[in-house]
């Protein structure tokens, strides 16, 4: 018998097989007001933060490398759109990490498998 592989079944083996993604960079926050480029209306005070390329809805765990602080963040922006930085928080999950009064911080950003764990710490 010939095992029939289709494209979509290639690509949800692979999905699952593939490991969580780390990054390390700069990080800033920010409080526009509006929309994002998901469409949701901003708000400052939210767990929520802007990367240039994860999908919307993906969690993810920022830890400042400073202060070892962390927060889980779902991404609803695109940006940044500065050289160097990796990800734009809302001022409400800045706040939590200790990133408000510095206005940036080294970080590293862990995707969440779906199963709240983190990226293994590949950097910082």
């Amino acid at each position: 018998m010939r095992a029939f592989f289709t494209a979509a079944a290639a690509v949800a083996f692979f999905h699952q097989a593939a490991p969580a993604l780390a990054q390390c960079g700069k990080a800033s926050w920010y409080a526009e007001q509006g929309r994002t480029a998901s469409g949701e209306r901003m708000r400052p005070g939210a767990r929520t933060a802007a990367h240039r390329t994860l999908p919307f809805g993906t969690l993810v765990e920022v830890r400042n490398l400073k202060n070892g602080r962390t927060v889980v963040v779902r991404i609803n922006d695109r940006g940044p759109f500065i050289k160097g930085r990796v990800i734009d928080l809302a001022r409400g999950a800045a706040s939590e990490i200790g990133l408000v009064r510095s206005g940036t911080a080294s970080v590293r950003l862990s995707v969440l498998d779906g199963k709240g764990v983190p990226a293994p710490a590949i950097c910082g």
